[in-house]
């Protein structure tokens, strides 16, 4: 991916394929996908003839789902909800559209040849956070965000003629798009929670105030969007929010939270068992990813290692090895050789503080941990559903800034503290590891905010049951 647009080609074979080559051009939905088969895109769409009669026969032995998704922690959803679709039903024909950035978490699966990633796609300077500040707006707006949203939206809308359904995961943006698509469509409404105003610290009175009218953390323009009669599943991720939603006329469940599944506890390997054991998620983003890497540094800088301590850093695609490895040398830490049983792709040492850096790790190490220091969003969420208390330090964003980290905060009932300055967090992280009652008492509020496993499995028989076993077309 080179971080432009993709634009659709025309391939001359009909499945559809990525291509790899001049020979075989990159492309997202081929022409020749509504002549064969029930993709809703293509000659008859594009010259605005009617795509059913020909394709009708076909979607009905070929059933096909759309996915929006708009963000890395609701790809990382998503692409959990689709895992468990594919085994149940493998003949289902998946295709993604990420709305943010370029849906990095789908191309392992993509590879595999069960889904497909479709329509444009572009990293934006903001990563997707351009509702944060105005300056974020304004240049996610000079990156090209008007006509990529355009382009976006005209897929939704050449799908939507079909009949086809879509899944809609994350917030306003794609449960709209779904419901301007004309289909029937389900929506899994991943970031907002009545947590946020009914309990936790860092109270706001104005809009704890403005949801208590509400009774819900979602807007009216929202419920209606979520009762309209194409809505056949409304999920959220939790029993609170899903009332909330139910007296306002929206049949919302609470299934279950996919975000905590496949996330075990594994076996402590044997050279980290004399070690306190800290947790260092940076967060994705470039380059905030890295501001935020130093910033925490720093604040275990602050904070003299006066016994053994491991500090796993699991990263994914970005930030690689290479961008964080400079900022360690910077800090002090020189490169050692990796601990047996611990995975990782390389170890830094600094008096009594060894670093691991682990792409793709973040599954293994998350359950070692008995202290986080956090920049991230649906990480530092994972982290505190294992039970594990975590230290936040915003930076200047545009994610990981003083607001979201506040609400981060109440949304997980004070599991996750927020600190102002680097000095502040080596103070409490001294208090968290000498406190294992204060660790346990904080860790169990994470839990019950995050939700038990198995959301994935539930969340697929509900998209079944209930979206995919209407008539398409």
């Amino acid at each position: 991916m080179d971080g432009h647009s993709q634009t659709v080609n025309e391939p001359s074979g009909s499945p559809p394929a990525v291509g790899k080559s001049e020979a075989a051009p990159r492309f997202e939905l081929g022409v020749k996908d509504l002549q064969s088969s029930a993709l809703p895109l293509g000659h008859a769409a594009i010259s605005g003839a009617n795509p059913l009669a020909a394709d009708r026969i076909s979607r009905q032995r070929q059933p096909w789902l759309l996915l929006l998704s708009n963000g890395h922690g609701e790809d990382l959803i998503g692409l959990r909800i689709l895992r468990a679709l594919h085994q149940r039903r493998p003949e289902l024909q998946l295709r993604v559209l990420p709305l943010v950035g370029e849906g990095e978490t789908y191309r392992e699966a993509e590879q595999d040849g069960w889904l497909q990633r479709v329509g444009p796609r572009q990293r934006l300077p903001s990563g997707g956070f351009s509702n944060q500040s105005l300056s974020a707006l304004w240049r996610d707006l000079g990156a090209g965000l008007p006509g990529l949203s355009w382009r976006q939206w005209q897929l939704v809308r050449r799908w939507g003629a079909s009949g086809a359904p879509i899944l809609a995961v994350g917030d306003l943006l794609p449960l709209l798009l779904a419901w301007a698509s004309g289909a029937p469509y389900g929506f899994l409404g991943t970031p907002k929670s009545d947590y946020t105003w009914r309990s936790g610290p860092g109270r706001n009175p104005f809009a704890d105030r403005y949801h208590r009218c509400k009774g819900s953390e979602w807007d009216p323009w929202e419920w209606a969007l979520m009762a309209d009669h194409r809505a056949r599943l409304v999920a959220v991720r939790d029993g609170l929010t899903a009332r909330g939603l139910r007296r306002r006329g929206v049949a919302a469940l609470a299934p279950g939270n996919p975000m905590m599944d496949q996330l075990d506890r594994l076996p402590l390997p044997e050279p980290l068992r004399q070690r306190r054991r800290i947790v260092l998620l940076c967060g994705s983003r470039l380059p905030e990813a890295l501001a935020n890497a130093r910033l925490l540094l720093a604040s275990l800088a602050c904070l003299p290692a006066r016994e053994p301590q491991v500090v796993l850093c699991p990263t994914g695609s970005r930030p690689s090895r290479q961008d964080l490895e400079p900022i360690l040398a910077a800090h002090g830490y020189r490169e050692v050789a990796l601990p047996q049983g611990c995975g990782g792709a390389a170890a830094w040492q600094l008096q009594q503080r060894l670093l691991l850096l682990g792409p793709s790790c973040f599954e293994r190490w998350a359950g070692w941990g008995e202290v986080g220091l956090a920049t991230a969003g649906t990480a530092t969420e994972q982290l505190v559903g294992l039970g594990v208390p975590v230290l936040s330090l915003p930076g200047p964003g545009p994610q990981f800034k003083l607001g979201f980290a506040r609400r981060q905060s109440r949304l997980l009932g004070g599991a996750v503290r927020p600190c102002a300055s680097a000095q502040e967090l080596a103070v409490e992280l001294e208090r968290l590891l000498g406190d294992a009652q204060l660790r346990q008492h904080l860790g169990a509020i994470g839990r019950r905010r995050m939700g038990d496993t198995g959301g994935s499995e539930r969340l697929a028989a509900l998209v079944d049951r209930q979206l995919l076993a209407q008539p398409q077309g």
